[in-house]
This record gives structure tokens, sequence and C-alpha cells, in this order.
């Protein structure tokens, strides 16, 4: 199998285990390194501007943290997730970039759908990740994940879903 083709699978599966709620099968996923980040896009009138504001972040989290979020999923106090929320990971525009023997970069677009309780209209996120990945006797692992959201202001009512 093409590297392409080895790193389009490893992100679908990675979204099919998000959207069944198979959290410590994506935790397992996950480097023990991992530095999973969203920083904030800003609208700047500016021509060629940044407009990705890289020191402020709607989260930066490692694999403590992430393991932390998931165990919280699995008891009552999250409310935000009782009923759990149903969700949709879209993954497309992947590339891949090898970095050398062991370590890949990957870059696509997603979108991922939210619906919360009977709430007609889902939520959304969209936008653009960049992963560094690692190849191991186990398999593919996300070192890095670099969110960048399209829109500078979320309507989500919370982030407690894994993008």
């Amino acid at each position: 199998m093409s590297l392409y083709q080895e790193i389009v699978d490893f992100l679908c599966y990675e979204a099919e285990l998000l959207d069944e709620r198979r959290f410590d099968e994506w935790l397992a996923l996950l480097d023990d390194e991992i530095v999973y980040r969203m920083p904030l896009r800003i609208t700047r009138d500016i021509k060629r501007a940044s407009n990705i504001v890289d020191n402020m972040t709607f989260f930066e989290e490692n694999k403590q943290s992430l393991t932390t979020r998931v165990r919280r999923l699995e008891t009552a106090s999250a409310w935000a997730e009782i009923p759990a929320t149903r969700t949709r990971h879209f993954i497309s525009n992947i590339r891949v970039e090898p970095v050398d023997s062991v370590y890949v970069k990957a870059r696509s677009y997603f979108q991922v759908l939210r619906t919360r309780r009977s709430i007609p209209e889902p939520e959304q996120v969209f936008g653009e990740r960049h992963d560094v990945l690692k190849q191991t006797k186990d398999g593919w692992r996300i070192v890095e994940r670099v969110i960048y959201p399209d829109q500078p202001v979320l309507m989500n009512v919370n982030l407690s879903v894994f993008l």
C-alpha cells in the first residue's frame, strides 16, 4: 500500500472511532507526547497579514488532558454530553509529505457536524488540520495536530467533541 493510502486510511479510521465514540481506541492513536491545539483565527483587513493568532488558542492539550476529557465523558458530570451528541467527521483534501523514515506531515481539510438532543440544526466546525504522524511498530500515531478553524467565531455551545 502506498504511503498516501496508508495515511488516508489512518485518518478515516480515526474519524470513524470518534464518530462511534470509541474514545479509548482513539486515545491509543495518540503519541504520548502529542500536542493538540487550535489557535484563534481573526479577521483582519490588512492584505497578506496572517489571520491566525498562534499565541492564543481555543485549546492546547496533551495526552494527559485529552485522557482526562475522555474519562470525564464517562461520568454523569459531563452534562453537555447527556444524552451523547452525534458527530460526523469529514476529512478531505489530504496531502502527505514524508519527513524521514519515521515521520510524515499530513494536511487535510475537515468538517465536523454535531447534533445534540432533538435540536434540528447541526453545529459545525470546519477548517484545516496540520498533523505530524509517526510510524511505530503498532502503526501510525499522531504526534502533533494543529487545527485551523475557518470560522473566527465558533457558534458551538461548547467544544466537547474532538476534532
